[in-house]
Formats: structure tokens, C-alpha cells, sequence
């Protein structure tokens, strides 16, 4: 479902972020998604009034919007939250007239917890684009990744 409140977008962001040190340990940048959450078009999936996973798109051109940040709480991995949160985005972004949906994340190989997230997008259909060795610094190489979804209106 698609949250309109800002200050309940950046609740969920919070909630879900905090629960996922694993990929969202640096404060400083947790804090920045968490902020920006309420200015993007955020998705949630709810277990009963609990938020367990949630996605925000930002246009980042003309034909283009980002994937800019996902959680889903890892009680729920596996269990499908992941892909119905993307296929949600990947409608609106549609309805929007975006015809390219992008995602940044580690490079393969760096990390595990970075390795399931890469294969989670590969799964999707997203195509590697390109590595961006240092944009997060030596350690974090940024892999790109996109996925045509048609024609923009």
C-alpha cells in the first residue's frame, strides 16, 4: 500500500531500518533515508497495524526512477514481502511514466548479507549496469543495476 503521511513514512523507514543493522549500520546514512523517506513514494506491506517491509521510489531523471532504499524485517525474508514490495513500485513507477527503474548495493562478493540483497534484485530482472568502485569508498564498491518497464507515458 502506498503511505501519503510524512511523518508515518519516516516512522516506517525507522522502525524497519533500526531493525536491519546488518545493512543500515552507519547512523548518519540511516538517518538521511529515514528523512528523505517522507519527501518519496514510499510502499509498505503490514502484518496486522505492524509495518514488516517497505520500499521508496525517487525519480532520479525524465525516464527514470531509483529504488533508493528497501527493508523488510528479517522475520519476514523469503517469505515473498521483498517481491510484492517491488512489483508495487515497479506498477506505480509505471503509472508514472518512467520506462527504467535503477537500484544501487554493494558489489557481489563483498559481503554476504550484500550477496543475498544482489541476488534478491538479479531475481527480479534487474541487469547489471555498472560498478562505481568508489563511491561509498574502496570497501563498498556501488553496483548499478537496472531495469527497463516499458514506455513512459
Amino acid at each position: 500500500m502506498i503511505v501519503e503521511n510524512r511523518e508515518d513514512k519516516r516512522n516506517i523507514a525507522r522502525t524497519i531500518l533500526e531493525a536491519l543493522p546488518e545493512w543500515f549500520e552507519i547512523p548518519e546514512a540511516r538517518e538521511k533515508y529515514i528523512s528523505e523517506a517522507a519527501d518519496q513514494i514510499l510502499v509498505a506491506i503490514f502484518d496486522d497495524d505492524m509495518p514488516i517491509g517497505f520500499l521508496c521510489l525517487e525519480e532520479t531523471g525524465k525516464d527514470t526512477a531509483e529504488l533508493h532504499v528497501m527493508g523488510v524485517l528479517k522475520e519476514y525474508h523469503r517469505q515473498g514481502v521483498g517481491f510484492a514490495l517491488f512489483n508495487e513500485a515497479r506498477d506505480i513507477a509505471r503509472l508514472k511514466g518512467y520506462s527504467f527503474l535503477q537500484v544501487k548495493t554493494v558489489q557481489l562478493g563483498r559481503y554476504p548479507e550484500y550477496d543475498d540483497t544482489n541476488k534478491f534484485y538479479l531475481a527480479c530482472g534487474f541487469k547489471e549496469f555498472e560498478v562505481i568502485p568508489d563511491l561509498w569508498g574502496e570497501e563498498n564498491p556501488c553496483q548499478i543495476y537496472v531495469m527497463y518497464i516499458g514506455e513512459g507515458v
